[in-house]
């Protein structure tokens, strides 16, 4: 594994039970960089994202944030790495019958000796990150629309000032002015924070114009990584197709199996 990495996988694999999802993931993501990883549907990218994430336990392999081993962690190391690393979910996962502020600073309020006072004061900066105001904070998920519940998602994700934001495909769902909005919020958190960032996503678009470097999933490998500008030379057909959205090519789509 590169020293410089903020993220490193090598090896990674992940069953469940019969079904082999991931196969020998090798991957290494730069600090301080715009990331995004694609794959056709239940091609794993969402089992990967959990393994990162600390969520699922990995079979094998190895994976590092910032220089320290997530699967060989003792379970308070691992918590203290893990507050290190932001995630936002696919639906949002926010809690329904928490108000939002307590939703942002969930996991301060959790982990961390913290009072409600402050933590609300945090929670309330990290809404103003996202261009919520102040009042947001006391409404519930419910009284939210879909962007709004994404931006709150950000917010969380960002509370603690994580050196990772894991993305779990943010503009999911959202019309193209709101997709435009989150992921200009996204470049806005990344300058504001220095965080190392990495999505997944389904939304091509996004994926060409709002990263850095790009990465496709396929048969439970990394089958190609490069920079974003250079897709069109990849001269990869697995990578055409998903990025171009065609139904004819070398990937067969699958309906049920394995998220992600």
């Amino acid at each position: 594994m590169s020293a410089n990495a903020m993220i490193a996988v090598s090896g990674l694999t992940k069953s469940f039970g019969a079904l082999k999802v991931l196969d020998g993931i090798d991957l290494e993501i730069a600090p301080n960089r715009k990331s995004v990883l694609i794959g056709a549907a239940a091609s794993g990218k969402s089992v990967l994202m959990k393994c990162l994430s600390g969520i699922y336990r990995p079979d094998g392999g190895n994976i590092e944030i910032d220089g320290q081993a997530v699967g060989r962690a003792g379970s308070r190391d691992h918590t203290r790495l893990m507050q290190s690393v932001g995630v936002l979910f696919q639906q949002g996962g926010l809690f329904d019958g928490l108000p939002v502020w307590k939703n942002v600073a969930f996991r301060l309020l959790e982990n961390r000796s913290i009072s409600s006072d402050e933590a609300r004061k945090i929670a309330v900066e990290k809404l103003a990150m996202v261009n919520l105001p102040e009042e947001t904070a006391d409404l519930f998920p419910a009284e939210l629309s879909g962007g709004m519940q994404k931006r709150v998602g950000i917010a969380r994700a960002m509370a603690g000032d994580p050196k990772v934001l894991l993305f779990d495909e943010p503009t999911a769902g959202l019309d193209p002015i709101t997709t435009a909005i989150i992921n200009r919020l996204i470049d806005e958190c990344i300058r504001e924070t220095g965080a190392t960032v990495l999505s997944i996503t389904s939304d091509m678009a996004s994926a060409r114009d709002a990263y850095d470097d790009l990465y496709m999933l396929h048969d439970g490998k990394i089958i190609w990584g490069g920079p974003t500008a250079s897709i069109a030379e990849a001269g990869n057909p697995y990578v055409t197709q998903i990025v171009e959205g065609r139904s004819d090519g070398p990937i067969r789509y699958v309906t049920e199996g394995a998220d992600g």
